[in-house]
C-alpha cells in the first residue's frame, strides 16, 4: 500500500510540473503583439512597419527607404521574448527620380513661344529659375504658368501684377 502511495504521489507530481512547463512553454501571441508595439511606438525607425503573430510568427508588413531599415526592423522583432521566427515582407520604396530641370537657353526659347501671346508680360532665365515680370489679366494667370512649369524650370518667380 505503501508503495503504491508513493506512485500515485510520483504521478502526480510529474503530471502537475508536466502541465505547468507546458502552460509556462511560450509567450502568448497577445504579449508578443503588444512588446512589438511598444517598439514601434518608442523607435522612429520602426514607424511605417506594422506587425501580426501567429503561434509565435511575427509577419512583418510596411515600407522602409533601404535595406537597413528592413533588417533592423526584422532584428527588433526577433529580439522579442518569444517570437519563434520572423517573415518579413516588408518592401524597400526605390530611391525618388531626379528632377530634370532644363538648361538656361532651353528655357529661353520655351519661354519665347510660351509668353509670346502675352503683350505685357516679360520673362527672364538665370540658373534655371524663371522670373516673371509685367501686367496680366486674371483669367489668364493659370494658363501662361502651366505653360512655364510645362518647361520644367527650378523655380519660378512670379512678379506679375494681376489686372
Amino acid at each position: 500500500m505503501k508503495q503504491m502511495n508513493l506512485r500515485l504521489l510520483s504521478l502526480g507530481v510529474i503530471f502537475s510540473i508536466s502541465v505547468h512547463l507546458t502552460s509556462c512553454g511560450g509567450a502568448k501571441d497577445s504579449d508578443i503583439q503588444t512588446s512589438f508595439n511598444q517598439k514601434v511606438q518608442t523607435d522612429a525607425r520602426l514607424s511605417s512597419i506594422n506587425a501580426t503573430v501567429k503561434e509565435g510568427v511575427v509577419t512583418l508588413n510596411g515600407q522602409c527607404p533601404d535595406e537597413s531599415c528592413r533588417s533592423y526592423a526584422e532584428q527588433s522583432a526577433k529580439e522579442v521574448k518569444g517570437v519563434k521566427s520572423v517573415v518579413n515582407n516588408i518592401t524597400v520604396m526605390p530611391p525618388a527620380a531626379p528632377v530634370d530641370i532644363s538648361p538656361d537657353a532651353a528655357l529661353e526659347s520655351g519661354l519665347k513661344d510660351a509668353t509670346k501671346d502675352y503683350p505685357g508680360v516679360t520673362a527672364s532665365v538665370a540658373n534655371g529659375e524663371v522670373t516673371l515680370t509685367g501686367n496680366i489679366e486674371r483669367n489668364r494667370l493659370a494658363t501662361l504658368m502651366q505653360s512655364i512649369h510645362a518647361l520644367n524650370p527650378k523655380k519660378v518667380n512670379n512678379n506679375l501684377t494681376v489686372k
